[in-house]
């Protein structure tokens, strides 16, 4: 099984910032998961879109994958509300 590269877009990596310590590590944790299976259980495709979301926690990632890359781009973190 090869395993995907994780980019992170500045835009996410700012939302990283200002997670509190104990969701930071789970989000990290979930984002490097997806190295290994972009598509986990419980991740739903964005309609309209090349786009998938996850949880973790009350967070919701928002990414996009490219197969031939073997990419995962991780556009948004952002709290459920």
């Amino acid at each position: 099984m090869v395993n995907y590269k994780v980019l992170i877009k500045n835009s996410a990596e700012k939302e990283l910032r200002f997670l509190p310590g104990m969701d930071l590590k789970r989000v990290v944790k979930r984002l490097a998961r997806l190295s290994i299976n972009p598509r986990p259980v419980g991740s739903e495709k964005l309609s309209g879109q090349n786009h998938y979301r996850i949880r973790q926690g009350n967070w919701r990632i928002i990414y996009s994958v490219n197969e031939q890359r073997k990419e995962v781009a991780i556009f948004r973190i952002g709290h459920r509300r």
